[in-house]
């Protein structure tokens, strides 16, 4: 299992289950489309939530090792473009963090309008340094955007992973709430916007998210 897809109240609920860490593969990039595909039809709002205590551990390493150099590229340009889809998508997008979020995990956090978190011995930020990688043009460019700049040399530079708490202070989070809230919190808040105009709302996203969205895009097709 990869990606599942619950319709209730015009909320599209989105839940990333491999049943180990939620890496980013091929298979769920492919999973979570299909079902943001469904979404733009079918909801007015999102909310992308993780299994227990994984959000998403980042792109599939142990993939990658085995892969070509383009095959790398081609995750990394297809994972860009879905962190780049949900930046822009013309509705609502909230972010239940149900654990670690980790290098992709967290520009999928960075992605989303609103992000909640839970307490606990979690992991969250973008390890690249520490991994000996050089983050791409769409993660740096969702790190400018979402960061609080005090954290930007200690998050992009530094390699540093954060708790939730310190999360919210580098701005990867927005709030941390009980673990048996995070979902009503979210699903509250997805109801809260989705309420909102929303061609006001998908025209003010677009015009305040169109700059980063040009650098970006021409940096993930495919």
């Amino acid at each position: 299992m990869t990606a599942t897809l619950k319709i209730e109240n015009d909320i599209a609920l989105i839940t990333m289950d491999d049943g180990k860490a939620n890496a980013i593969n091929p298979t769920m990039v492919a999973s979570l489309n299909a079902a943001l595909d469904t979404a733009e039809k079918e909801a007015k709002a999102v909310v992308l939530m993780g299994r227990p205590d994984r959000f998403s551990g980042g792109f599939d390493l142990k993939m990658m090792m085995g892969a070509s150099p383009d095959e790398v590229r081609t995750l990394v340009m297809s994972g860009g473009a879905l962190a780049l889809r949900l930046f822009t998508l013309p509705m609502p997008v909230i972010a239940a963090c149900t654990g670690h979020g980790i290098a992709m995990g967290c520009f999928l956090l960075l992605a989303s309008d609103k992000r909640y978190g839970i307490p606990g011995p979690y992991k969250i930020g973008a390890n690249e340094t520490q991994i000996n990688m050089v983050l791409p043009v769409f993660a740096l460019e969702l790190c400018k955007a979402r960061l609080n700049p005090q954290y930007m040399t200690e998050s992009v530079i530094n390699g540093t992973l954060f708790d939730p708490e310190e999360a919210v202070k580098a701005g990867y989070l927005d709030k941390v709430v009980p673990a048996d809230q995070l979902l009503a919190e979210a699903m509250a808040e997805a109801a809260r916007l989705g309420a909102l105009p929303s061609g006001a709302f998908a025209g003010n996203k677009r015009l305040l998210r169109k700059p980063i969205a040009e650098i970006i895009a021409p940096t993930v097709q495919l």
